[in-house]
């Protein structure tokens, strides 16, 4: 399967602006032969914590990852902030659209620092099968957090994290994503947004796909861009046959 990964911009908490840009953006991803298209961690609004940027589940940001699956017959995702039916706070909902009308959501499990008082925390990894390709969703700050990654390693070929992951700390997010890929043997794409966002936080994105055995197979630096690689089941499956180290775990 071919992925990409659309490192971009964001206009803050402006839906429909996003909506505008980025459409054009999947549509370029989908000609260079992309069957799955990541955006990166609230697309649709930047990552603001003003009271009331939560839409419904299924609200007009997981509409339009759905009309883009459905356009272009591929699978879309990003994340939204989405409020649950007891109208409390809002999940950081990581939202995969299939081609058919599908959708999966994850919710972030570890929200950042003031997050945690807009934003409320999610209860599990998630894991979907997409053309025989066993993937699992994190959410930016999940990225530190090394035991959930583990514990869903086995059922595990494909971890995607997109992220609001500031300038600041570009390199710990290029050496976790290599260290997330390397310690669980699967492919690992972190797709990171650009520019400076509405509350003044600078982002170099630093998208990146990463091997089994955490080879850097496609690279972006800190423009618009989008970043592309084939992954394969099959050269998990090698990989942890050549170097059985998920059996080797104790405790």
């Amino acid at each position: 399967m071919r992925i990409a990964a659309v490192q971009h911009d964001i206009v803050w908490e402006d839906r429909e602006a996003n909506f505008e840009r980025l459409a054009p953006q999947v549509a370029r991803a989908v000609g260079a032969g992309a069957e799955l298209v990541l955006l990166t961690e609230t697309f649709s609004t930047g990552f603001s914590m003003t009271p009331g940027i939560g839409e419904p589940e299924g609200g007009p940001s997981s509409q339009f990852l759905g009309a883009q699956a459905a356009e272009h017959g591929v699978w879309v995702a990003g994340t939204c902030p989405e409020t649950a039916d007891d109208g409390e706070l809002p999940y950081n909902s990581f939202v995969l659209a299939g081609p058919d009308g599908t959708t999966h959501r994850y919710r972030k499990l570890h929200p950042f620092a003031d997050e945690r008082d807009r934003f409320r925390p999610g209860t599990g990894p998630v894991t979907v099968e997409v053309g025989g390709l066993r993937i699992t969703p994190f959410i930016c700050y999940d990225l530190r957090f090394a035991d959930v990654f583990w514990n869903a390693a086995a059922g595990t070929d494909l971890y995607l994290v997109p992220a609001n992951w500031p300038s600041p700390r570009r390199h710990h997010w290029q050496a976790l994503l290599q260290a997330r890929a390397i310690e669980n043997q699967a492919y690992v794409v972190g797709c990171n947004r650009v520019g400076t966002a509405g509350d003044g936080t600078a982002h170099a994105g630093d998208s990146r796909i990463v091997s089994p055995m955490g080879e850097l197979l496609a690279t972006a630096s800190g423009t618009e861009t989008i970043v592309l690689s084939d992954v394969d089941p099959a050269e998990v499956a090698a990989t942890r046959d050549r170097f059985p180290f998920l059996a080797d775990r104790r405790g």
